[in-house]
């Protein structure tokens, strides 16, 4: 038998252990998932929401427990991982009051002796793969939607949190989902492509990495089912010479640091009009050295240590290659007493005189790191802002609407903000392109990827 061992950030210890599902406990939960599917598909979408209704409440219900455990599992402050849970409910609660909408037969239009429609039905089991760094914000997107369709869910979330997939599966008892509907699954990555091979895997759904989502494609690779893959961010954002530059420094100083970085659409590059910058980078300075760096089970820390200590000396790296080549890093270490080499715990950090040359402003870093760069006008913010191998989400702030409009007509990527940066509106599709990823969640749109299309043209007896 393999044993996950999850190793907290925290403290470096064991925090959890559970064994790596067996093939035939894989076996029995796909089957399950089939059975429970094809009853809960027939149930009227009224009482389905009804039932997911009672789970969004049982699983919020636990949200103390649930705050904690994510401290412990991932490093985030515990003062910020409630915010999880209440996020969770907002998405949550916004996809079961869209689904009779979103779900609704397309009429189109009257025709003599006829009546045609199109109806959006369930695929049928959904595998949903959900990352550490935001492990219920990341699944309710696809989890919710998929059942409130009428699919069934089998649950597969990162080595590093284990327990959020637990906590799904009991809620869903809790609420009465039939059993086998939703399910959690501790698997290996070889475990995990095997089951993407299996007939009865109608549709994945998954946030990570781009290798990821390449060894997701690859697995599926002849199946011809939907992948939604929502991957990587190198997100930027644009301070114009009219924006509200408070305003711009205290949500982009956040955009940039919270969570410690560990955000696909956290902000990784700043640009900034140049007659904003010198005010924008000392305002900047000063609110990053308010951060408080230690422990994060105590409620006075603001900033938490990243995942494993690999990845935090993947952002050292990042900040090491950008100083040899010019780069000025603004912050200094010895500021942040826990910060340490050889430690997730990792100061953050503000670079300036960079360029596209340098690592930390072209590949992702994921962490507590951002580089500013002085800009001219609109023109070289776009271009800069669009020299990226990614496309998740981009921010403008300006006093003028109109204009953000245009510029972001001009951008490659999922969803433009204006005054307001890492956030996901569940009434808006969450999409991104490029290395980002493909496919789509939330909003009406999200429905569409966790159904298919079937035409009923149906010729009436006269």
């Amino acid at each position: 038998m393999q044993i996950q061992k999850t190793i907290s950030p925290v403290d470096g210890r064991v925090y959890v252990e559970r064994p790596l599902a067996s093939a035939a406990e894989i076996a029995w939960a796909l089957n399950a998932a089939s059975r429970a599917q094809a009853e809960w598909a027939a149930l009227p979408l009224a009482e389905r929401a009804s039932v997911m209704t009672r789970f969004v409440d049982a699983f919020v219900a636990k949200r103390d427990s649930i705050a904690e455990e994510l401290t412990w599992q991932m490093g985030r402050p515990i003062r910020y991982t409630p915010g999880e849970v209440r996020g969770f409910e907002e998405r949550a609660r916004a996809m079961i009051r869209l689904a009779p909408e979103a779900l609704a037969d397309i009429e189109v239009g009257e025709k003599a002796g006829f009546r045609r429609f199109i109806r959006r039905v369930p695929h049928g089991v959904v595998l949903v793969i959900a990352p550490w760094n935001y492990p219920y914000l990341t699944a309710v997107n696809a989890v919710v939607p998929a059942l409130m369709a009428g699919n069934a869910v089998l649950l597969k979330h990162a080595a590093q949190t284990p327990l959020c997939a637990e906590r799904f599966v009991e809620a869903g008892k809790a609420a009465g989902l039939p059993n086998g509907l939703l399910a959690f699954l501790h698997m290996s990555h070889q475990a995990v492509a095997s089951l993407i091979r299996q007939p009865e895997i109608a549709h994945v759904c998954f946030t990570g990495s781009v290798p990821g989502g390449e060894a997701i494609e690859t697995a599926a690779a002849g199946r011809f089912i939907g992948v939604g893959l929502e991957l990587g961010g190198k997100d930027p954002a644009y301070v114009r010479a009219d924006a509200d530059i408070a305003h711009a420094v205290e949500n982009l100083v956040d955009g940039a640091f919270f969570n410690s970085g560990q955000s696909c659409c956290g902000i990784e590059r700043i640009y900034v009009h140049d007659r904003l910058y010198d005010e924008f980078v000392e305002r900047a300075m000063a609110l990053t050295k308010t951060y408080v760096l230690g422990d994060p089970t105590d409620p006075a820390t603001t900033l938490g240590p990243m995942v494993r200590t690999s990845a935090a000396d993947l952002v050292r790296g990042h900040i090491e290659d950008a100083v040899r080549h010019g780069a000025i890093a603004l912050l200094s270490e010895k500021s942040f007493a826990r910060s340490a080499p050889g430690t997730p715990y990792l100061a953050p950090q503000i670079l300036v005189d960079v360029d596209h040359t340098m690592k930390v402003m072209s590949e992702e870093s994921f962490g507590p790191v951002v580089g500013i760069m002085k800009v001219a006008n609109d023109e070289e913010a776009v271009k800069l802002m669009n020299d990226s191998a990614y496309g998740l989400t981009a921010a403008i702030w300006t006093a003028d609407a109109e204009a953000a409009i245009q510029l972001g007509n001009r951008l490659a990527t999922g969803t433009v903000f204006m005054n307001r940066c890492d956030y996901l509106d569940p009434e808006l599709a969450w999409t991104g392109v490029k290395h980002s990823g493909r496919g789509a969640t939330l909003s009406r749109v999200g429905y569409e990827h966790l159904t298919r299309p079937k035409s009923f043209h149906l010729r009436l007896q006269t």
